[in-house]
C-alpha cells in the first residue's frame, strides 16, 4: 500500500489548454500582449452567443468561414510543416508546425470580412450619413490595430516568425473574400429558402439578408412596439 499522502500514478498527466499562452516573467508587455492574443477566442464566444440569442443565418455562415479558415490553417500547416522559433522558450504548445499563424490567419479573417460587411452590407436609412460612415471609420480602425497587435503579440512571444505571421495574415485576408463573395453570391439568395424550413422555424432561425442595417431596423421596430404597448397600457389604466 502507498504512504498516507502518497499516490502512484501509471503515466504522466496532460494537460487540456484551449487558451495557454506563456510570457516572460516581470514582463507587463508580454503580459498584455499575451491576453490579447486570447481574441480568437473571444470572437469566438461572441459568435456562439450571438447565434444562440440572434439565430440569423448570416451570424451562422460567418461562424462557418472562420471555421472553414481554421480549417485551411490546419491543412497548410501540414503540408508545409515548418517548425516555431525558439520551441525550447514554451512548454506547451497545441500544434507543432507554425506556418502560418493561425492567430494571425484567424484575426486577420476576422477583421476583413468585417470591413467588407460594414461597408458593402450593411446601409444606414436615416438621414445621419455624417455619423454612420464616422463611427464605421472608427470601428474600422480598430478592427485593424486589433488585427495588427493580436499579429504582433505571436512573433513578440516567441511563438511564430515575421514570415509565419505575414503569410497566416495573408492567408485569412483572402479566406475572408473569397467567403464574403461566396457568401453574398451564392449563399445569401438561398437564405429565404433555408429559413422556410420547418427546422429553421422550428429553432427560430432567420434572414435578415434584405434588411440594410439590421441594428436600425431593430432599434426603431423595438421603439415603436414599445410605445404602442405604453398607448395600449395606457389607454387601459384611464
Amino acid at each position: 500500500m502507498a504512504a498516507v499522502g502518497e499516490c502512484s500514478l501509471p503515466a504522466p498527466w496532460r494537460p487540456v489548454s484551449l487558451t495557454h499562452v506563456e510570457y516572460l516573467a516581470g514582463d507587463f508587455s508580454g503580459q498584455l500582449l499575451a491576453y490579447l492574443s486570447l481574441c480568437p477566442i473571444f470572437i469566438i464566444v461572441g459568435f456562439v452567443t450571438l447565434i444562440i440569442f440572434k439565430r440569423e443565418l448570416h451570424t451562422i455562415s460567418f461562424l462557418g468561414g472562420l471555421a472553414f479558415n481554421e480549417g485551411v490553417n490546419w491543412l497548410i500547416k501540414n503540408i508545409i510543416r515548418e517548425p516555431r522559433p525558439c520551441e525550447e522558450a514554451h512548454s506547451t504548445v497545441t500544434t507543432k508546425y507554425g506556418m502560418p499563424s493561425s492567430h494571425s490567419q484567424f484575426i486577420w479573417f476576422f477583421s476583413v470580412y468585417s470591413f467588407l460587411f460594414l461597408y458593402l452590407r450593411m446601409h444606414q436609412t436615416n438621414n445621419a450619413r455624417f455619423l454612420d460612415l464616422l463611427w464605421r471609420h472608427v470601428l474600422s480602425i480598430c478592427l485593424v490595430t486589433v488585427a495588427f497587435l493580436v499579429s504582433y503579440s505571436r512573433v513578440y512571444l516567441l511563438y511564430h516568425t515575421w514570415s509565419q505571421v505575414l503569410y497566416g495574415g495573408v492567408a485569412g485576408s483572402i479566406m475572408a473574400i473569397a467567403w464574403f463573395a461566396f457568401t453574398q453570391e451564392i449563399l445569401t439568395p438561398l437564405f429565404p429558402r433555408i429559413a422556410a424550413w420547418p427546422a429553421s422555424e422550428f429553432f427560430l432561425i432567420r434572414d435578415t439578408s434584405l434588411i440594410p442595417n439590421i441594428l436600425w431596423f431593430e432599434y426603431t421596430v423595438t421603439r415603436a412596439e414599445a410605445r404602442n404597448r405604453q398607448r395600449k397600457l395606457g389607454t387601459k389604466l384611464q
